[in-house]
């Protein structure tokens, strides 16, 4: 599978940030987050985003009563998120499915809010920043040992391709990496920062297992990259993905302790796909000189 570049500039965010455009009232923006500040009338929205549906059909779907659901449909529709037509069917406004595709966002950081009150986005350019939602219905993974094993599982489980980007490369992916490169034929892209720490086996083991000579094979199955710093880390199948980020306790790069990962989940998929994208495309040649041998 070919990387095709996506890596549009964030100048323009950057020069001209939000609200700062001048006086800014946020009284519209307040009443529609005290209408989505409830439960059930998030899980109307939700159940109007799949399908058209009437008030009784409502009040069975969230075991509530009809009373009830009115109450909360007419919020919704004070606030212009949702609509009745003449045959007493609500629906979504265009505002409505816009925000209902936000939520997301809200609610990854909301599930996750231990996880960031120690890490943080990193440095991640505005665009995937604007996009987290896309990592929401994840799996938190905890300890090192956990990680690479998933890791490891995400390898042998790989058909196409491989797509790592890490601030370390541990000994056990190497040597998981190399048989599905040479009897699979998996495609096997990488980016290390400068100063990345890796095993003192290392080159030894890639000597002997045929490495280089894969990287100056026709057919390119290997070919790997190098940034200044990993701040948030991605590894990347065809199906699976998984990502971490950095600590806020002075830490410039992703912390590999930790990470969300998630099987056939094509937004979040997406996510880690396309930044590793950017990623590839901003990065620069492959220099061995500039690893750290531990």
């Amino acid at each position: 599978m070919d990387i095709k570049s996506s890596n549009n500039g964030d100048a323009s965010l950057k020069e001209n940030p939000p609200f700062l455009y001048g006086h800014h009232s946020f009284e519209n923006t307040e009443q529609t987050f005290i209408e989505l500040a409830s439960e059930q009338r998030l899980l109307i929205l939700f159940k109007l985003s799949q399908q058209d549906t009437k008030l009784s059909k409502l009040a069975k779907d969230l075991n509530v009563t009809m009373q009830e659901v009115h109450r909360n449909v007419n919020r919704l529709m004070d606030v212009g998120l949702i609509k009745k037509d003449s045959e007493g069917m609500f629906s979504l406004t265009t505002f409505g499915n816009t925000i209902i595709k936000q939520i997301p966002t809200f609610d990854f950081l909301s599930r996750n809010k231990e996880y960031f009150s120690d890490h943080f986005l990193g440095e991640i350019p505005m665009k995937f920043n604007q996009r987290i939602g896309a990592l929401d219905n994840s799996e938190y993974i905890h300890g090192m040992v956990a990680v690479i094993e998933r890791w490891k599982e995400l390898y042998n489980e790989s058909t196409e391709y491989i797509y790592g980007m890490l601030p370390q490369i541990p000994l056990d992916l190497i040597k998981t990496v190399i048989p599905k490169i040479k009897e699979d034929g998996i495609k096997f892209n990488y980016i290390l920062p400068q100063q990345a720490l890796v095993p003192k086996k290392r080159t030894e083991l890639l000597k002997n297992a045929g490495f280089y000579e894969l990287l100056r094979k026709e057919e390119r199955l290997v070919e790997r990259r190098m940034v200044d710093r990993v701040h948030v880390a991605v590894v990347l199948n065809e199906k699976q993905a998984t990502v971490m980020f950095p600590t806020s306790k002075g830490k410039t790069v992703a912390d590999m302790n930790s990470m969300f990962y998630s099987k056939e989940n094509p937004l979040f998929h997406e996510w880690c796909l396309d930044y590793f994208r950017y990623c590839w495309y901003s990065s620069k040649s492959f220099d061995e000189s500039k690893l750290l041998e531990v």
